[in-house]
């Protein structure tokens, strides 16, 4: 065995490789980034406030330039970055990133739709229960 082959290592795809009742990969929405999700809410909750970019920018100290880049879903900014945002934006992380997670679900959501492969159940509907105590916390969701 050669140095070469030693140091190859099995590929493992992170998605299922498509087959051919899959609909082609140009024909289903991109999935969203979360770079994309983050800036967005951050530009929409500014704009809002009507805050300007310098405003926020000069509040948060985080340069102008980033700031635009952040909100364009161009840069992934870190977590410091994205509370600094956030705070001069009367938000904190948490709201930020709340809002964010609504957002992708609802893309999510609305891309599940599109797809025309059933989910598993006749009309594509999935199968859903609890079992436990009800509440806001009680019980397990079991899905099919």
């Amino acid at each position: 065995m050669t140095i070469r082959a030693t140091n190859q290592a099995d590929v493992i795809p992170l998605r299922p490789l498509p087959t051919a009742a899959d609909p082609a990969p140009q024909d289903l929405p991109r999935e969203p980034l979360w770079r994309d999700l983050v800036g967005e809410v951050l530009r929409r909750e500014r704009r809002a406030r009507g805050r300007t970019l310098k405003d926020v920018s000069e509040a948060s100290r985080i340069s102008m330039a980033y700031l635009s880049e952040v909100e364009r879903g161009r840069k992934e900014a870190s977590s410091e970055v994205l509370a600094a945002a956030a705070r001069a934006l009367g938000l904190s992380l948490a709201d930020v990133l709340a809002l964010a997670g609504e957002r992708l679900v609802s893309l999510t959501a609305a891309r599940t739709r599109t797809r025309s492969r059933p989910l598993g159940t006749a009309g594509g509907q999935r199968s859903v229960r609890t079992t436990g105590p009800a509440g806001p916390l009680g019980g397990v969701l079991l899905a099919a």
